[in-house]
């Protein structure tokens, strides 16, 4: 057994721990279709969110620990459900009138209100890959409707009539009484509308294979089940997929896990063994509520990368998933400059070490070197005192405190700078606050422009921080965080920020005498 693999055995990240419970399903025999399959499924009547990559991240993720510990070959599928009738018009899109004319008919029936592709569910389907390829993921795509259509889930629908009893019991004791009355776990398509039906089965014959109904207008219908006449209510779609693919692996948000029970026990009474599941805790808002794209109330995927990389955003994913996480802009600078901090990391830690590193599962085991010579907080205070309205603006400190550095031979640094300008101008600037220093803070802070004005030790931010940390302890400052809360609030205009013989450094000696000289002056409060 390699290092690695030895190491992965015993490594306490999580996903080696679901790699390691995933590959005790095939202790005794290695599965008969001869490849571990992992699968996500996404609903494609929206275009696809921040949840859709932390999904598809976080199962990458788990794949490539599997990976690490097992020769058995891999497969992702990612699930389209685009099946699913229209129940409503999205507001946010054009046509809306003609989208109305389509209603409740499967999202691959309806016209493409973008007039690009053949219909809305190719359209969104089109976007979902899009999607999954700017990031580089390894998967494959399945669409429902080819999935039913073609035949290949014709033997799980036929076993489906077959055991519809025993499916209906697992569902109904799910159901209020008023639904349970009209409830099926067929979906028949209108043969004459193409509509998805909500109704109650008249009669279901395993033998034949067919379902029989009435439709809204009294009209009885008899329909196979199988070539894409009938849908599987989502809830028994779900289990019935994993029987059908044979599904090893799936993850889904804790609002899902009340009903795993249902998948699981829809999946065995199709006479297959449910796939191992990983439930992720829900993200919250700046209030501590669930986001919900509807509401609107978190970060879609574009405004992060707006601001910060999509590498950054990985971290923020891999990070306790089972615990719920404040997904807003504050946590964007927190995830850039840590991910970076671990990536420094990286090369100094032993096999285990590694392992644990997010890095490792961001980057497959390959992680790149950090050229983040400036952490991204620091980049934030620089745009704010410069002035600076693009990176450019930040270049001309960053080349004097790092002369090695230029955006060629540091290009993750050159994008974040553009980020941090970004960020500064949307999130920090309407927020800063300047202050005037009590009168024992601007003895303190005039005490120390004296000192920088007679500085001659260079840009050595360790010693800067020690000459603003000897500053505060002449000046008896009881709680030295005090004095540094003093200095970010007086010259920056926030309660917070980077180690200050740092930004010093990187600002310039001579630049932070003048700094000092506007907030002495009230010209910053002013």
């Amino acid at each position: 057994m390699s290092e690695l693999r030895e190491a992965a055995m015993s490594s306490k990240a999580w996903p080696f721990e679901e790699a390691r419970r995933l590959l005790k399903r095939y202790e005794k025999a290695p599965p008969e279709k001869g490849y571990v399959l992992f699968e996500t499924g996404y609903g494609p009547s929206g275009l696809p969110h921040i949840g859709t990559f932390g999904e598809v991240a976080r199962t990458t993720m788990i794949r490539r620990a599997f990976e690490a510990i097992s020769d058995i070959p891999t497969r992702l599928i990612c699930f389209s459900d685009d099946m699913d009738g229209m129940r409503k018009v999205p507001e946010n899109v054009p046509n809306q009138e003609m989208l109305h004319e389509h209603l409740q008919k499967p999202l691959t029936a309806v016209p493409d209100p973008f007039e690009q592709f053949e219909s809305f569910g190719g359209h969104n389907n089109a976007m979902l890959r899009r999607f999954l390829d700017r990031f580089g993921f390894e998967y494959e795509f399945y669409s429902a409707t080819e999935f039913y259509a073609s035949g290949q889930f014709d033997e799980i629908l036929l076993r489906a009539a077959e055991k519809y009893d025993d499916l209906m019991k697992i569902m109904l004791k799910s159901l209020r009484d008023e639904r349970a009355a009209t409830y099926s776990i067929f979906l028949p398509i209108h043969p004459e509308t193409g509509r998805v039906l909500y109704v109650p089965m008249k009669n279901v014959d395993a033998v034949n294979g067919t379902v029989t109904f009435d439709d809204e207008d009294g009209r009885e219908w008899t329909v196979p089940v199988t070539g894409g006449n009938v849908k599987l209510q989502w809830k028994p779609d779900f289990g019935a997929r994993w029987a059908a693919l044979s599904v090893d692996f799936e993850m889904y948000g804790k609002d899902h896990s009340t009903n795993t029970p249902i998948y699981d026990g829809i999946c065995r009474t199709l006479g297959v063994r449910p796939p191992e599941h990983f439930t992720y805790e829900l993200f919250l808002d700046e209030n501590g509520e669930k986001i919900s794209k509807s509401k609107g109330n978190g970060i879609s995927i574009d405004e992060w990368l707006t601001y910060a990389s999509a590498e950054s955003l990985s971290y923020f994913m891999f990070q306790k998933p089972k615990t719920a996480k404040r997904l807003w802009w504050d946590v964007i600078p927190k995830a850039v400059d840590e991910y970076h901090q671990q990536l420094r990391a990286y090369p100094t830690q032993d096999a285990k070490q590694q392992l644990a590193n997010p890095v490792w599962h961001i980057h497959n085991g390959n992680p790149p070197e950090s050229k983040m010579v400036v952490p991204f907080s620091m980049l934030l205070n620089l745009a704010s005192v410069a002035g600076a309205s693009d990176k450019d603006g930040l270049w001309g400190f960053i080349k004097r405190y790092a002369p090695e550095a230029s955006p060629e031979t540091h290009p993750d640094l050159d994008d974040a700078a553009g980020f941090a300008v970004r960020y500064f101008t949307d999130f920090v600037a309407p927020q800063r606050q300047f202050r005037a220093p009590s009168d024992q803070q601007r003895a303190a802070i005039t005490d120390l422009r004296d000192r920088l004005s007679a500085w001659d030790g260079g840009l050595d931010a360790e010693e800067l921080q020690s000459l603003v940390f000897s500053v505060g302890k002449d000046h008896e400052f009881e709680n030295l965080r005090d004095w540094f809360k003093a200095l970010y609030e007086v010259l920056l205009g926030q309660s917070q920020g980077p180690r200050f013989g740092g930004f010093i450094a990187l600002y310039g000696v001579e630049e932070t005498v003048a700094l000092i000289d506007k907030a002495l002056n009230g010209e910053l409060t002013a």
